[in-house]
């Protein structure tokens, strides 16, 4: 599979690294420099190079689009939907505010925080297999999207914890997580189970929470704990060359005041692990500047990704696709 493409040229960022022979994130800009960069010709670009453009998302883990004049919200929905790839509605804790038709804020949670490395909606039953950001406003200092090779974690953990990994592979995880009623914009879990679930009825809830493989139990103060498992530690996915991801949120998880995650049997994991874990992720993890006009297409089945804190203003756009 070759890189070249008559209507991108490649090219290169700040942080970015080889991984097993594959440049992440590959860097695509337009031929010519300040020339046919507008928004309209991406979108012709795209159209024409869509099977291409998506074995390179595949091949490389993420791609960076730069260089590109994409202004806004509706130019980013567009490059979303030129690829023809099926919505999925984000579940999870973070606050986010819709923007424009497949279009959200990313985790709306104080800039302050670091969001920690994490597949997307990994603990549904459905996730997305794309994660697709755009930078329309970069932060003056931090607030980088860092992204982790996940095979690359459970090569290392396997290498230091053989018979650790091998007894969570096989008794699965279990997570616990509790939410309030309503939005707490002041937390980056913040998201209260009436706007995660699109309902205020706790019947109904219940209902849609189980069809996502949660089971809830109801808290005094009108929160929602939510427990989830089994869950997988690494998962294998078509067409990337047999690698185990690491695809769990357990450093994530891992004794927090909301939320937990240990083996489905209660039995809990090592906190030497869980720290260990948690040194080789920032150690694998790639790091790069945003620009204005950014837009990074993230394999969500191969890695993981956070948020560094920023100083503001800061604004990252997102959309899901299966």
């Amino acid at each position: 599979m070759e890189y070249t493409c008559k209507d991108f040229k490649v090219g290169k960022c700040e942080g970015e690294k080889i991984v097993d022979g594959e440049t992440m994130p590959l860097v695509l800009n337009p031929i010519e420099p300040n020339n046919k960069n507008d928004i309209n010709s991406l979108l012709e670009y795209l159209e024409n190079n869509k099977d291409w453009f998506d074995d390179m998302i595949t091949k490389n883990s993420a791609v960076l689009l730069r260089g590109f004049d994409v202004k806004n919200a509706q130019n980013f929905n567009d490059i979303v939907e030129v690829f023809g790839w099926e919505d999925i509605r984000y579940v999870g804790p973070a606050p986010r505010t819709h923007i424009y038709k497949r279009v959200w804020t990313a985790n709306e949670g104080p800039l302050s925080e670091f969001i920690y490395y994490h597949h997307e909606m990994v603990l549904i039953k459905e996730f997305p297999k794309k994660v697709i950001l755009y930078c329309e406003i970069p932060p003056p200092e931090g607030g980088e999207t860092p992204f982790v090779p996940s095979f690359r974690v459970t090569e290392r953990m396997i290498e230091e914890f053989p018979e650790a990994v091998e007894e969570i592979e096989k008794k699965g995880l279990k997570y616990t997580f509790s939410a309030p009623s309503k939005n707490d914009q002041g937390s980056m879990r913040g998201r209260g189970w009436e706007d995660a679930f699109g309902t205020s009825d706790p019947i109904e809830a219940e209902k849609r929470a189980k069809a996502l493989g949660m089971e809830m139990e109801w808290l005094p103060n009108g929160g929602v704990k939510t427990i989830l498992g089994p869950r997988c530690l690494t998962k294998v996915f078509d067409g990337r060359k047999g690698r185990r991801m690491w695809f769990n949120t357990l450093v994530g998880m891992y004794g927090k005041d909301i939320s937990s995650a240990m083996m489905f049997d209660g039995t809990e994991i090592p906190q030497n692990i869980v720290k260990r874990c948690e040194e080789i992720i920032e150690e694998e993890s790639i790091q790069f500047k945003w620009q204005k006009g950014d837009v990074l297409f993230l394999d969500n089945w191969a890695t993981l990704h956070g948020r560094r804190p920023s100083l503001p203003p800061r604004k990252v756009l997102v959309a899901t696709c299966k």
